[in-house]
């Protein structure tokens, strides 16, 4: 009974950091531009293209390339789909969104086909360790490990950091931090570089845990993760953090808790819980003080 219990706090902390970082660079974007940026899964997705493309090289090497093909992608679309749309109300911004998306990823089924691609990348982590009498699985522990230093360091960052302070006065009132001297092109940058970095580590770490890359492994996950961004708060990068988390433990608590019959049903009842969330916190659990309108 311990070690179930044992085994489901781990499965809720490691699937919960995967979520949080998902929401966290969603919530990056969100807090900077007031835009819901749904082709964060293809920045997840050509992650895991790049593992499979560096396949055999060190591992070193294939996370580096998986990071540098995110900062890329993410730099093109910031500059070539969304600074021409700065100034444009949400609505064509979330269209825009998702238009990038769907462009990314049908031109990834062009080139490369649909179907899922195995990648054996890191199978060490695939072992189990022994912990007070538990056995839990190694790729886990780093899971959740690698989320609370990113998590950590993003703080810090964000806290401690010239750029990260001139990134919080633009979550806050963006108009207001460029009449006080903040650049808008360099912290928008900075933000879809450091939402490509999280996507980059999201993405190793679900093909670890899978073994496969296609072109839609992000979109369920960037989903799931706006759910998680909307429950914490839009606007509020803590929220999106605290939102995914708590979508993901969710998911794996009714996982663990609901009968086997009504397992397949798990998604729906993680909505009716979200849809309920917002019934009495429409503005989420930590909303923004700047958000004047939501998407």
């Amino acid at each position: 009974m311990t070690d179930n219990i044992v085994q489901t706090l781990i499965d809720v902390i490691s699937v919960g950091g995967l979520y949080a970082l998902t929401a966290l660079g969603i919530g990056l974007i969100f807090g900077v531009m007031r835009l819901i940026n749904f082709a964060h899964g293809e920045l997840i997705m050509i992650a895991g293209y790049a593992l499979l493309l560096f396949f055999g090289q060190p591992v070193w090497t294939a996370v580096l390339a998986a990071i540098a093909a995110a900062l890329v992608l993410a730099l093109i679309i910031e500059r070539a789909a969304f600074r021409p749309l700065r100034d444009a109300d949400p609505a064509t911004l979330l269209i825009s969104s998702f238009a990038v998306s769907f462009f990314l990823q049908k031109t990834m089924i062009l080139l490369v086909g649909s179907r899922p691609k195995g990648v054996d990348f890191l199978p060490a982590l695939g072992q189990q360790i022994q912990i007070t009498g538990v056995r839990l699985q190694l790729l886990q522990l780093v899971t959740i490990i690698v989320s609370a230093v990113l998590l950590a360091g993003l703080t810090w960052f964000l806290r401690s950091t010239r750029l990260g302070l001139e990134m919080r006065a633009a979550a806050e009132n963006f108009r207001m931090a460029q009449v006080l001297g903040v650049r808008a092109d360099r912290v928008i940058a900075t933000a879809f570089a450091i939402s490509a970095l999280l996507a980059a580590v999201v993405g190793c770490l679900v093909v670890a845990q899978t073994g496969l890359v296609q072109p839609r492994m992000g979109s369920q996950l960037v989903i799931i993760a706006f759910v998680g961004t909307v429950i914490g708060g839009l606007g509020n990068l803590g929220g999106a953090a605290l939102g995914g988390f708590l979508v993901g433990a969710v998911t794996i608590l009714l996982q663990a808790l609901l009968p086997p019959d009504l397992r397949v049903f798990r998604e729906a009842f993680v909505f009716v819980t979200v849809t309920l969330v917002l019934l009495f916190r429409p503005q989420g659990l930590i909303p923004a003080r700047g958000l004047k309108e939501r998407i």
